[in-house]
């Protein structure tokens, strides 16, 4: 179904003139370059679990500040950097999707990212998807952005965006969530708990790191399917008189890869918060496009519908087919560029 317009999307235009005339005044950052801005604010916020702590939000932005702004967010390792600039020179996180031509494209709109709050690993307290939220917001507010034409989120950044059409509609025309619903499964969240097991074993034998790969390792397994990994890897062999199997080098890179950029407590955290997730759908109003996975395992199908049947919006929902499971989003290029050029015309046909 089509997104009816609103009085709301009317109003974004007159905002975003407003924040155009005064955009110079926060152009404070060292970092600025065209086309990219990256910089960071310091907030505080009060949590939900820990009251009100001093944070500071380290944030990205791809395209020219006066076009329709995007808040981008994907999983619990996702970070600002949403694809390869020419700016700073590093990689992102969803270059599949992000760039010229692409369907998040800078020449169109504005692309807003932050790094999670306890990313970092020094925020070590209980982080609820809901403060992820009101961090969002409170970059907004510093950047002077008064809305949002989408919040386009991934897994756990679609749990935040649910999050923050919640707590913030008036500063949101529409929401895609990808992977995401209003509440943690009790299978998935059993399986996590198992991860930070590992990571707490690793502590006790002065072994960190192992224990955050293993960690690691035994999430990429949730992340994909049985049917992939029949597809990829083959038998068991032995080497060196001990059993190996095929999928052990990948997994060891995988684990190794996350180590070298995430702390425990930083995982641990943000682990933990995925597992609080906990929303009422029938407080968002806003537009929804849900995307599920048929092949997830992590967020079954029939919470996907359930999230659909309880919202209270105009919602769309698209089911996918994927042999990556839950990383569909990163991995099935086509289907995702599809689904967002479709939501995203929305708002912009609805704002007509």
């Amino acid at each position: 179904m089509s997104f009816a317009p609103n009085t709301a999307v009317t109003e974004r235009h007159d905002s975003y003139a407003a924040y155009a005339a005064s955009a110079a005044a926060f152009e404070r950052a060292p970092s600025v370059r065209p086309g990219a801005v990256r910089g960071e604010i310091a907030v505080e916020l009060d949590l939900r679990h820990a009251g009100r702590r001093a944070l500071r939000l380290r944030y990205e932005i791809q395209g020219e500040r006066s076009l329709p702004a995007l808040f981008v967010a994907g999983g619990i390792s996702a970070h600002r950097h949403l694809a390869p600039s020419r700016e700073f020179g590093e990689g992102g996180w969803w270059e599949s999707q992000v760039g010229a031509g692409r369907s998040l494209d800078p020449s169109r709109h504005c692309l807003v990212s932050f790094d999670w709050i306890g990313a970092d690993g020094t925020l070590d307290v209980a982080i609820d998807p809901a403060d992820q939220a009101d961090a969002v917001a409170a970059l907004l507010d510093a950047l002077r952005i008064e809305r949002l034409q989408a919040f386009v989120g991934y897994s756990y950044g679609a749990m935040v965006g649910l999050q923050f059409a919640a707590r913030h509609p008036q500063r949101l025309d529409a929401l895609v969530s990808i992977s995401g619903t209003h509440r943690a499964h009790p299978y998935a969240a059993a399986w996590r708990a198992l991860q930070r097991r590992a990571v707490a074993l690793g502590a006790l034998q002065c072994d960190e790191a192992q224990g955050l790969a293993l960690a690691r390792e035994l999430a990429v397994l949730s992340y994909r399917t049985p049917e992939e990994f029949a597809e990829r890897f083959g038998a068991a062999q032995v080497v060196d008189g001990r059993v190996r199997v095929d999928a052990e080098d990948y997994l060891d890179h995988c684990g190794n890869k996350y180590v070298a950029r995430t702390s425990p407590t930083a995982f641990l955290r943000l682990s933990e918060s995925i597992d609080l997730q906990q929303l009422d759908p029938a407080a968002i109003r806003v537009p929804v496009t849900v995307v599920a996975v048929s092949e997830d395992r992590l967020i079954p199908l029939g919470e996907s519908y359930d999230l659909v049947e309880r919202l209270r919006g105009e919602t769309r929902l698209r089911v996918l087919r994927s042999i990556y499971g839950h990383d569909a989003c990163l991995k099935e290029q086509s289907q995702i560029d599809t689904i967002l050029r479709e939501a995203l015309a929305d708002c912009t046909s609805a704002a007509a």
